[in-house]
């Protein structure tokens, strides 16, 4: 199979249907082989009907549908497990993405060697200051960090090679940064394509400026797992190490100082009526802590198992 177009949504029964047949139209008239992934991510309108209806119709539309809603990354974890295609398109369900866009997407990553190709809105229909604005400001901020020279890290739609979607693991609200974890497991050849996008159509979206809020914290997460999500040791270790060290040599010096003092006649105060004694004493127990949070860290990094994320209620019966 040439194309797994994977579509994670909530409460979309509107553009379903008008989505399904524009995709069809492309894909057929390119000759491509194909199948269409709706992820229903616990829709309380009719979306799951509607999947149910063109998956009865056409065999090429496949259906997950959760227990309740867990969120977009979850949804594109489901749709990757079950993914068959080559190429792996990922598109909202909300009409704003140009299915006329697949076919140079698909030729990006099989012809010119791209492990990932991301879109990018340049010229977006969404209102300036709750969406264009907080986007720069959050895309900006994802290129210092990642090192990944994306425009536009939220564009939903994204070519995969099918090797990336089946080694990165999308948890969380990760889904912002696949490029990120892309790279991280070292597919290197990433590049972006501008893109269509329209203005909705159909209902309304589904995401309030938190998700910048939730997006930064996000993005202070995969910096941390980046570099020491495998060695929590380095990190909390070596500064737990060497705050104690500080804390030590600081209540050394007071020991010293009062013990200097005391031999040589000269008035001193109690060391416990010097204020720098507690801040060294602090010092050297907020040392030991990170020490231990390391060692923790790495003792639960050793014996943590897999765990299901989300509950699927439903699938539809050709998957």
């Amino acid at each position: 199979m040439q194309i797994s177009v994977v579509i994670p949504l909530l409460n979309e029964e509107q553009s379903l249907a008008e989505l399904y047949n524009w995709i069809a139209k492309v894909m057929r008239s390119n000759s491509f082989s194909y199948e269409i992934l709706f992820i229903d991510d616990g829709s309380t309108d009719a979306s799951w009907e509607t999947i149910e209806s063109l998956s009865n119709l056409d065999s090429s539309v496949k259906g997950i549908r959760f227990n309740r809603n867990y969120g977009k990354s979850q949804a594109l974890h489901a749709g990757f497990l079950k993914a068959k295609g080559d190429v792996i398109i990922t598109m909202d369900a909300d009409l704003q993405d140009n299915p006329e866009e697949i076919p140079e997407l698909y030729e990006m990553i099989t012809m010119n060697g791209y492990d990932l190709v991301s879109g990018w809105k340049k010229k977006r229909y969404d209102n300036v200051v709750t969406k264009n604005l907080p986007s720069k400001l959050f895309n900006a901020a994802a290129r210092k960090t990642s090192g990944v020279k994306l425009h536009d890290f939220n564009c939903g739609l994204k070519a995969y090679k099918k090797e990336v979607i089946k080694n990165i693991d999308v948890y969380g609200e990760m889904h912002r940064y696949i490029p990120v974890l892309a790279k991280n497991a070292g597919y290197y050849k990433i590049t972006e394509k501008v893109v269509q996008h329209q203005a909705r159509k159909y209902g309304t979206t589904k995401f309030g400026i938190n998700r910048f809020i939730h997006g930064f914290l996000d993005l202070i997460s995969i910096w941390f797992l980046s570099k020491f999500g495998r060695r929590p040791m380095h990190l909390f270790g070596a500064l737990g190490v060497l705050m104690f060290i500080i804390g030590l040599v600081a209540a050394g010096w007071i020991g010293f100082s009062k013990l200097y003092k005391l031999y040589h006649g000269i008035p001193n105060v109690l060391v416990t009526s010097n204020p720098w004694f507690y801040i060294s004493l602090t010092v050297m127990i907020i040392g030991t802590q990170f020490f231990l949070a390391g060692f923790l860290g790495e003792l639960i990094l050793r014996s943590k198992r897999e765990k299901e994320r989300y509950l699927i209620k439903k699938t539809t019966t050709n998957i």
